[in-house]
Order: structure tokens, then C-alpha cells, then sequence
């Protein structure tokens, strides 16, 4: 199993639980896996489906996510498939044909699929040796996403009676996970819980107020980089991304209001690199497996803590420090109710307003995010404070807050105990509301006694007080206030009380005072690594796939500290295997080598060895040599790629290696006719440098790839003959 992870994922070793959850699967045995999003939950099933015989079936909610899958199943070297809506009748044919030949090992399709009459037939022409049920909470009705669907997908057992089963998921509390277990029918279930921590997001709620100055002020800060701002409705997502195009950034919404193609082409670009920012509503969500997101924004509450873990876990993914904000303000909750008030299932509705009750106590906090989502999620937290919430890493100070509370208790009796906070604010602040006034508030003793303080003041104490004991909050939809026996005792005692608060701090980053600071990482040559980055888009342009597919950025930036020059050393990057490093290592080798020479860039090699010098590259090795021979023999990149059982993209990138080290190619018969070559080579120009995608956005559809790199090609012999006196080459792009 390790020889196969080497080869295949290009990782050494196991994340807690895998190795245990892989054996229990190679034993033939029910599992249960609940695992935070990043934590390794896909190749639980990914690796053991490479070591039985037959096809492992693979449930999955969502199309994007299936084909985010496949391709990097498909670079890695693995023989994976989908079918789905998204292919046409002559494509499920094939893809079908390919998986009864034997030739397909992990196939995905949705729920709504495998439970047809029909495809179940197929699935019994095949060797099925393992089912895997992605987003297993859906089938709870106590989940945040279910799909009625997955409560069918135990009638699998009778198509597929050998096939163990593995239900996974990355949100489940205890109750929704007792009910998966029980709508699945595992049999025997070896149940695997990890550890829900995320310590590389940080989690911050700020308040909604100047909150579309303040999103501008986080995007600008994470400027280049992938982010995500959740909206609850459709109108706002429009309004927002429009506001922020307004503002010089790349933004467009996400909803289920657009068409099934622009969803899919916003999507397609989102992971892609090519559009930075997604502005989502929340119902709907996004469904993607990009690894790189650093900013997730939730611009309104989320409708429950479950959504809220799974939809910031979308941060992230890869590891490396990123951040979680949600602006919030009480109001939200009347938008919520507004929305529940609309089930027509009654128990629907009570389950949502028990979910939101959660979300506004999580919103409300005033001791650590990160204890409350964890053990909401049914995991101990032993530690009181995480060093990476709003909460923890805001400066503190205590106060005497005797006072405030004597006069918050004193309102909340006086109004009779029938309020929420809002209301009793309002009391206390003196405001003449057409609701106090109609209740006579206006005219009680204490109406207007708290004018000396703020708003903000009284509601950031109402969560202590009930922390306490001393105030009691409904867990109903009006969050109503009422003295407990202890409140009783404080105020008739006179007894003081003394708390903690935010220390307000303008000048901190963070909206409410926390002075949040991105955890550093690991130090990488920045240069290097933004060579490497252009390495990676090239390829992933001309595949069609998202970047990290090609390499994540966590296998850059250990490229981008190493410095790999050999085969050997390349293989010890961290996500590199032997189907990378067959696919990919020449070019990354060779731009590593030449970065290393032109800038001196000292290696980390092991500590207890001497640091190796710096040679100068011998030049194109035999492979690359070869390619120059066979395209110099007049035969076309497809043939020569076909002849050397190599992609076409590493022929141009063999042929580009040639010239830029001087090598005589014969490519004219590549070259598109002469018109075409012109305009190519003026959009070259124009775009002032000699990257392909911005080259082929001028040029639109009518142009492929295929031509740009020719003509090329062309381009960089032209500027190394005109800059061949100088004493070392230009490195390529």
C-alpha cells in the first residue's frame, strides 16, 4: 500500500486514521468515516480500489466535483471515470463499454443514478469490490443537505453482494451519524471519527456593520488569491459580485437561478485560476474540491453550525494558513425565520430553527469558536482557548461590568420577561421605537438609563450573562430573556461581577478587534516558486484541468525550498510519484536547474550530508534529444508524441528546451500558414510577454494551443539568437 501511495500520490506516509480505515477496507469489512475536509477522506477509498480486482463504485453528490476528481485520479495514473448528466448517450456508452472491458478502476456517479433500475442491471455485468458513499449525511433528514436519494442506496447490497461498504463524510453530529448508520445498513461497522480541527483556518465574526467596505479591505488583502463570499440570496450575490467589479476586482455570482452552462463555466473558471472571486448563495453552495481557497466570507448568517464548518472548510484544503470571516448581526435571525416560516413540513421546520438556534449561540459567543464548533460536531476540546479565532486572539481586558449587568437584569424584568435582546437594548438606550412605545416601555424608571453606553456594550454582555447563569435565552424563535434563580440572587444581593471584553482597537486588522495574522510557513525561494507556478499553469492550460491537479502548492513550495536536479531528488517532493515524475519531471527538473544557476540558489539537502555544489546543466538529456530527431525528421507533434508514448504537451516542451539551449530543431513544417503565424505573433506582441493564455483570450476560439506554441517556438529562437551574446541564456517562461 505504500509502494502504491509513492507511485500514485506521490506521499510517504499515512494521515492519522488512513492507514487503519485502508486495512479495515482490503479486510472486507463496513467502515464509517468521519474526517475533516483536507484530511485524507478520498484516498480511503482511492488507494484500496487500486489494489482489488474489479471497478470500486463511488457515490458522489455532485457533478463538478466528480470531474475535479477524475482528472486528478487520470494525472496521477490512475484509470477513472464518471457518468453523469453532463455526458451525452454516445459518452456513457463508451464510458460504460471501458468499465465492462475492465478498464475503468474507480467509477463515480451520482445518487439519483445508481438507484435506477437500469444502471443497477449494468452494475451486475460488472466486478464491483468496493461501494464508497461520499457525503454520507446526506442521507439524514437531520443533515444540512439531504437527498432523498442516498435513503435507496442499501438497495446496492442485493446488486453488489460481496462489495463492502465505506460511508464517508466531514459533517456529522452524533444524532446524524446514528441515523446514517441506520438509513445505510452497514453491517458491522468499524466507525473512524477524526479530529474535526482545522488549525490552519482562522475563524472571526465581525460586526455587520460597514460590512462591504470591510469585504473590500479582505479580498484587497488576499489580492491574487482564491475567495469565496457566501450570500443568502440570489439578489445579494448579484449585488455583491457587482459591487466588487465595480471596485477593480474579478468577481461573479454563483446561484441556482443561472443556467446550468454559467454555472458551469463560472465554476470551471473559479478553479481554474482564471476568475478569483466566487460570490455564492449559501443554499445552494459550491461543491468543489479546489485545495487553494485562502478567504471565505460569509457576507450573511449561515442557516446552521453543520453548513457553516462545511462551507469554510472549503479554506484551506491544501493546509496552508487561511481565513474564515462571517459578518453577523441579530437581524439575520428574522431572515432565517422568514425562510423556515415557509416549510410546509412541520418537523422540517422545527429541526431548522433548532439548527439555527445553535448558529446565533455560535455567533454570540464570547469564549473560543473553535471549542464550540468541535464539540457541536461531537469532539472533545479539552483546551479553553485556540490561538485561532476572533475570540482567542483578541486582546482582553476585565472590567467591573456590575453595573451593566444590574441594569440589563433590572430592564429584563421590568418588561416582564417577554423580550429579546433586541428589545431590551432598545429599552435601555432610550429609543422611541414604534414596538417600546406601544408597550408602554417608554414611560418605565429605567428607560433611557443606559444612554451612556453603547448598544454593542449591552450585547456583547447578554452572552456572559447567560454563560453565567445569570439570564436564561429561549431556544425558541424569539430568543426571549428571562432572570434565572441566580440572576435573582446577584441583583438582590448587590453582589459584584466582574468580566472580560474586547479591547477596541481601531488599528487592528480585524473588524472586531482580533488581530489576526497569518500563521507563516515553511521559507521557499518566492521567485523560484513563481517560475514553477508559470510551469504549472502551461500544462494545466493545455489539459484543460484545474492547476493543482498538475502539483498542489504545498509540492511547489517544497520543489521551491529543495530545488530538485535529479530524478531521485524530484520523487522526494512531497505529491510527487512515479506518474508525475514521468509526466512532468523533465520540465520542472530542467526550470529548477537553470533557476538554480542563474540565481545561486542554495539546495536543502539531509542535514548529516555536505551541501552538494552547484554544476552546470549538461544539457538536453537522450529523451529530449530524441524528440528534436523525430520532429526534425518531418512527423508531426501527435505522431511523435504516439511513437514515444509521451503527451503532446511534453513534445513542445521538449522542443522548447532545444532552442532555448541553442539546439538546431527543424519545425518549419509545424508552422500554421502565413496569415495565421502573423496574427499569432502580433497577439505575442501585444500582450508584451510569451504566455500562452492571455494570447489565446485576444484570439478567441478560432485559434488552438497547439499553434500559439509553434509559432512560439519561433519566438523564443528569435530572441535567444538576438541575445546570444550575452553569457547566459534567458530561461523560458
Amino acid at each position: 500500500m505504500l509502494e502504491l501511495l509513492k507511485t500514485h500520490f506521490g506521499f510517504d506516509g499515512f494521515l492519522p486514521l488512513q492507514e487503519e480505515i485502508i486495512g479495515s477496507v482490503m479486510d472486507g469489512k463496513d467502515a464509517f468515516v468521519l474526517m475533516p475536509t483536507g484530511g485524507g477522506k478520498s484516498l480511503c477509498y482511492q488507494l484500496p480500489a487500486l489494489a482489488l480486482d474489479g471497478v470500486t463504485l463511488v457515490i458522489s453528490p455532485l457533478i463538478s466535483l466528480m470531474k475535479d476528481q477524475v482528472d486528478a485520479l487520470r494525472t496521477n495514473g490512475i484509470n477513472a471515470a464518471f457518468i453523469n448528466s453532463s455526458l451525452d448517450s454516445r459518452e456513457v456508452a463508451e464510458t460504460s463499454e471501458r468499465a465492462f472491458r475492465g478498464e475503468t478502476k474507480i467509477l463515480y456517479v451520482a445518487p439519483e443514478r445508481a438507484v435506477l433500475s437500469g444502471f443497477q442491471q449494468f452494475l451486475k455485468t460488472l466486478k464491483v469490490s468496493l461501494i464508497a458513499i461520499d457525503e454520507a449525511h446526506c442521507v439524514s433528514e437531520w443533515g444540512h443537505e439531504f437527498r432523498p436519494a442516498y435513503r435507496e442506496l442499501q438497495g446496492l447490497r442485493e446488486v453488489c453482494p460481496g462489495a463492502p461498504v465505506i460511508a464517508l463524510t466531514a459533517t456529522a453530529t452524533r444524532r446524524i451519524r446514528e441515523d446514517v448508520l441506520a438509513q445505510l445498513g452497514l453491517r458491522s461497522p468499524r466507525t473512524f471519527v477524526s479530529s474535526f480541527d482545522r488549525p490552519n483556518l482562522t475563524y472571526v465574526v465581525e460586526p455587520k456593520s460597514n460590512s462591504f467596505s470591510r469585504l473590500v479591505e479582505l479580498v484587497k488583502k488576499r489580492q491574487g488569491e482564491s475567495a469565496i463570499v457566501y450570500c443568502l440570496s440570489r439578489r445579494s450575490t448579484e449585488e455583491t459580485a457587482r459591487s466588487l467589479t465595480e471596485r477593480g476586482f474579478r468577481a461573479e455570482p454563483y446561484h441556482g437561478g443561472m443556467g446550468a452552462d454559467d454555472r458551469r463555466d463560472v465554476q470551471e473558471r473559479f478553479i481554474r485560476d482564471q476568475l478569483p472571486i466566487v460570490v455564492a448563495t449559501i443554499a445552494f453552495g459550491m461543491g468543489i474540491d479546489k485545495p487553494d481557497v485562502r478567504l471565505v466570507v460569509h457576507y450573511d448568517m449561515p442557516k446552521s453550525v453543520e453548513g457553516y464548518y462545511q462551507e469554510t472548510g472549503r479554506a484551506g484544503r491544501d493546509g496552508l494558513p487561511s481565513e474564515c470571516v462571517l459578518f453577523y448581526t441579530p437581524g439575520d435571525r428574522v431572515k432565517h425565520e422568514h425562510f423556515i416560516d415557509q416549510l410546509g413540513d412541520s418537523g422540517e421546520a422545527a429541526r431548522s430553527r433548532e439548527r439555527l438556534v445553535r448558529m446565533l449561540e455560535f455567533c454570540e459567543l464570547p469564549t473560543c469558536r473553535r471549542k464550540f464548533l468541535l464539540e457541536y460536531l461531537g469532539e472533545d476540546w479539552p483546551r479553553e482557548a485556540c490561538g485561532g479565532c476572533d475570540v482567542c486572539l483578541a486582546p482582553k481586558e476585565t472590567y467591573d461590568a456590575t453595573e451593566a449587568a444590574q441594569m440589563f437584569l433590572s430592564a429584563v424584568v421590568r418588561t416582564g420577561q417577554r423580550f429579546g435582546v433586541r428589545h431590551v437594548v432598545r429599552v435601555l438606550m432610550g429609543s422611541k421605537v414604534k414596538q417600546v412605545e406601544a408597550w408602554k416601555h417608554h414611560e418605565l424608571p429605567l428607560f433611557g438609563v443606559g444612554k451612556s453606553r453603547s448598544a454593542e456594550e449591552f450585547q456583547e454582555l447578554v452572552p456572559q450573562l447567560v454563560s453565567k447563569g445569570l439570564l436564561d435565552k429561549s431556544e425558541d424563535r424569539y430568543g426571549t430573556l428571562s432572570v434565572s434563580e441566580r440572576g435573582w440572587t446577584f441583583l438582590r444581593g448587590r453582589a459584584s461581577l466582574t468580566l472580560t471584553r474586547t479591547v477596541r482597537q481601531s488599528a487592528l486588522v480585524s473588524g472586531n478587534g482580533a488581530r489576526i495574522q497569518a500563521r507563516p510557513s515553511t521559507a521557499y525561494d518566492t521567485g523560484l516558486y513563481e517560475e514553477l507556478a508559470a510551469l504549472r499553469m502551461r500544462f494545466a492550460e493545455e489539459r484543460r484541468v484545474p492547476a493543482y491537479v498538475i502539483f498542489a502548492n504545498r509540492s511547489l513550495q517544497d520543489m521551491a525550498r529543495k530545488a530538485p536536479r535529479t530524478p531521485e531528488e524530484f520523487l522526494r517532493i512531497s505529491g510527487v510519484g512515479e506518474a508525475k515524475l514521468r509526466e512532468f519531471g523533465d520540465e520542472f527538473i530542467y526550470a529548477i536547474s537553470r533557476y538554480v544557476e542563474a540565481n545561486g540558489l542554495p539546495r536543502v539537502d539531509d542535514p548529516v550530508k555536505a551541501p552538494t555544489p552547484i554544476r552546470p546543466s549538461s544539457g538536453p538529456g537522450d529523451s529530449v534529444r530524441a524528440t528534436g530527431k523525430a520532429v526534425s525528421e518531418g512527423r508531426s507533434v501527435e505522431d511523435v508524441a504516439t511513437l514515444r508514448g509521451l503527451k503532446p504537451a511534453t513534445i513542445f516542451g521538449h522542443l522548447e528546451r532545444l532552442v532555448n539551449e541553442g539546439v538546431k530543431v527543424q519545425f518549419e513544417h509545424l508552422m500554421p500558414e502565413r496569415a495565421r503565424r502573423l496574427t499569432i505573433e502580433y497577439a505575442f506582441e501585444a500582450s508584451a510577454q510569451l504566455l500562452l493564455k492571455p494570447v489565446m483570450e485576444t484570439l478567441g476560439d478560432g485559434y488552438t494551443y497547439e499553434e500559439l506554441r509553434v509559432v512560439r517556438l519561433e519566438l523564443f529562437r528569435k530572441r535567444r539568437n538576438a541575445n546570444q551574446t550575452e553569457s547566459s541564456p534567458r530561461p523560458l517562461p
